[in-house]
């Protein structure tokens, strides 16, 4: 990683071996990190360069990041070249994420596990009983958690700090955390 300082070079790693962790390819996270820490926007060549890697890959890493809304381009003045910049801002930055995954992960599975829930209907049997309650007691926690996620999203950022900063005082409340 040419001309970087080490701390970058280290979340840059670091981030694409998460990445990877998250089901996201390493090139894609590593990408999206050299943007995220970037002080102003940066065209494909300088990432290429930058990261030691492929333009087609770069440009595959950046349409994938722009597909999931966390970078987008810029044009600057009498540069014809697209430069790329990500949300900098990590509130925003994690709402962009959370409500994708929700988008590709939890809303199909829901829908799923509706359907099949909806299939097993009523039955004698008492193995298909006892899957159609799994199934149910499933999509219960799916459903809860999606409206957990909705509820949170049309929170103003401010308000979802303080709601997430809540959290131990919540959780003593409830008598749910012992000292």
């Amino acid at each position: 990683m040419k001309d970087l300082p080490p701390f970058a070079q280290h979340f840059i790693l670091h981030w694409g071996e998460m990445g990877t962790k998250w089901g996201i390819n390493r090139t894609v996270a590593q990408v999206h990190a050299l943007l995220f820490i970037s002080d102003r926007p940066v065209h494909a060549e300088e990432i290429c360069d930058q990261l030691g890697v492929a333009r087609s890959n770069v440009s595959n890493s950046l349409k994938e990041l722009q597909n999931w809304g966390i970078v987008k381009v810029v044009h600057l003045p009498a540069d014809r070249r697209d430069h790329f910049e990500s949300i900098q801002d990590v509130y925003e930055l994690f709402r962009v994420i959370a409500g994708e995954r929700k988008k590709r992960e939890i809303d199909p599975t829901l829908a799923r596990l509706r359907d099949c829930a909806n299939e097993a209907g009523a039955t004698d049997n008492p193995a298909d009983a006892h899957a159609k309650e799994k199934l149910e007691s499933l999509l219960g926690f799916f459903e809860l958690v999606s409206d957990f996620y909705t509820k949170m999203d049309r929170l103003p950022t401010k308000s979802a700090i303080q709601a997430i900063r809540m959290g131990d005082k919540i959780a003593k409340s409830i008598g749910a955390l012992m000292k």
